[in-house]
């Protein structure tokens, strides 16, 4: 190799911004380079980078090669990929394929992956039909791509059937298709393909915890968390996010504490966004706000989803004051608030009381921020002025507000206008609420609101025509459920249900302690004679 070659090459890779890549490309012209594949390949490289590339200027270079080869076919189309122009990528796989040249097994990940962003669903299984006509299947790479395709589009059987066809399954074969039953929410079929999995990875583990967490089964999460410790796998930190989301959820927060101690005996960083936000939220719903302000104050970087997590927890512990404050911060920080930002606030605003400052806010979403307000907005708003006594403020709001398409949107707003009637015993108007709501959607709350309406109004004929209409319809009231926990472990209650393993010595103590007390009230009633 000349002194030149080796001169222009180096340059090739020291390029830092577009101006210093073309001198570059002209040196490699010069020194005769202009038809090396590997010089070539270097300049399409540099224009693919997300953040310093062109792929403009890429695609001028690639028309001009006489022959590309499939290196320089698959760097063009992840040029494409990157940057999200799609559409060239299928431009430039077709033309690929009239000059009869094959894809390898980088080229129909990529392509599959465009077909994926794009949604088309059609030109990916067409594509699928070309990675069995050429034998790809067998490459574990295509097979997880094309497994990730079908559950982006919640085909799951597609994807399962590519699984099963795949000879040899990689961790990470098992860890796509446990995640495609996640979104779509089928926690029982991922439990099955977990299990069938002989050889468990971390990232095995991670998806099935991240399941049952995305799908409201944090208990079942806790629990498989402790099966993979006792297995002798670490978490990395996507795992402890899921748990500690988990025990936000149930509001277990010994079982934080744990996890932060474990953390810091892994010398894992707490500061990290994902993880610091994740220990802010948990610490937050647990009611622990000076730990929670703590780990966000610590925090080196924070986006807007840590802002909004102790936005959040300040509302619904009540410290609307604290909560202002601190997105007054957020606006100073140059963060741009977001619509579940505004849900906070407009809580802490319900909670302490300020009504002028949510109506403030209010006009600051829609007016400055440009944000629509959504049903939970309004139901917020309409808690806000309620509260306040304004029920006729909060009428003219919710009689007001845009159509959605959405029937459950609306919903929202007029179930908490029905809740605001019946706080200040205004019958007639709870009567409209619950009236529209029925309209809107098919539930029972609001049904079981009107009927407690009437019951607190001394109009107990009403109440039982509603529970009627409600039997009559086959509308049954969703049963309660709380949780509590107890040196670790957490215990959920539904009502109707008999299935705590220690419901009979509950009962027992409940009994035993209304006896007590039915006692101590004798003792008082006598005393006093």
């Amino acid at each position: 190799m000349s002194i030149c070659t080796r001169r222009c090459l180096f340059l090739l890779e020291r390029c830092k911004n577009m101006k210093q890549l073309k001198q570059a490309h002209g040196q490699v012209i010069t020194c005769g380079l202009g038809e090396n594949s590997f010089a070539l390949s270097r300049l399409l490289a540099f224009c693919s980078h997300p953040n310093l590339g062109s792929p403009i200027y890429g695609f001028k270079i690639f028309e001009q090669i006489q022959e590309p080869t499939i290196c320089i076919f698959n760097t063009i189309i992840k040029c494409f990929l990157l940057k999200g122009e799609f559409n060239r990528i299928t431009e430039i796989y077709k033309n690929m394929l009239k000059i009869g040249m094959y894809p390898d097994n980088y080229t129909l990940p990529y392509v599959l992956k465009a077909c994926g962003r794009m949604k088309s669903r059609h030109l990916g299984e067409l594509i699928h039909g070309q990675i069995l006509k050429l034998g790809f299947l067998i490459d574990i790479f295509v097979g997880n791509t094309l497994i990730g395709f079908y559950t982006g589009f919640d085909n799951v059987e597609a994807a399962k059937s590519v699984f099963y066809e795949i000879p040899c399954n990689c961790v990470v074969s098992w860890t796509v298709l446990i995640s495609g039953y996640a979104k779509r929410g089928d926690v029982y079929e991922a439990r099955l393909i977990f299990d069938e999995c002989l050889v468990k990875d971390r990232g095995v583990w991670g998806s099935m915890i991240s399941c049952y967490v995305q799908n409201n089964c944090f208990k079942e999460g806790l629990k498989l968390f402790r099966q993979m410790q006792m297995s002798g796998i670490e978490p990395d930190e996507a795992i402890l996010v899921s748990v500690l989301s988990a025990c936000a959820h149930l509001g277990s927060l010994d079982i934080g504490i744990w996890i932060h101690r474990y953390v810091e005996k892994l010398r894992m960083s707490i500061k990290s966004v994902k993880l610091g936000t994740a220990f802010v939220d948990m610490y937050a719903k647990c009611g622990c706000l000076d730990i929670a302000e703590k780990v966000f104050d610590k925090m080196l970087q924070r986006d807007l989803i840590c802002w909004n997590a102790m936005i959040s927890g300040f509302a619904v512990n009540g410290n609307g004051l604290k909560a202002l404050k601190l997105f007054n911060e957020m606006q100073s920080s140059r963060i741009r608030p977001d619509e579940v930002t505004f849900i906070s606030m407009f809580t802490a605003c319900s909670y302490a009381g300020i009504t002028n400052e949510g109506l403030n806010l209010l006009n600051l979403m829609c007016n400055v921020y440009h944000i629509e307000p959504k049903g939970e907005h309004y139901g917020c708003i309409i808690d806000v002025l309620s509260r306040a006594g304004l029920v006729e403020e909060a009428r003219k709001i919710v009689q007001n507000m845009p159509n959605s398409s959405v029937p459950s949107e609306e919903a929202i707003a007029w179930r908490a206008l029905l809740s605001a009637s019946g706080n200040h015993g205004l019958v007639d108007l709870a009567e409209a609420a619950a009236e529209r709501i029925v309209k809107l959607e098919r539930h029972s709350g609001a049904y079981v609101l009107l009927s407690n309406i009437y019951v607190a109004a001394g109009k107990h004929d009403n109440a039982r025509r509603i529970r009627k209409k409600m039997k009559s319809q086959y509308i049954d009231k969703v049963p309660g459920c709380s949780s509590l926990e107890m040196n670790g472990v957490v215990h959920e209650f539904i009502a109707g249900e008999k299935t705590h393993p220690q419901l009979v010595q509950i009962h027992e103590l409940l009994e035993t302690i209304n006896n007590q007390l039915d006692n101590s009230t004798h003792i008082l009633h006598d005393s006093d004679h």
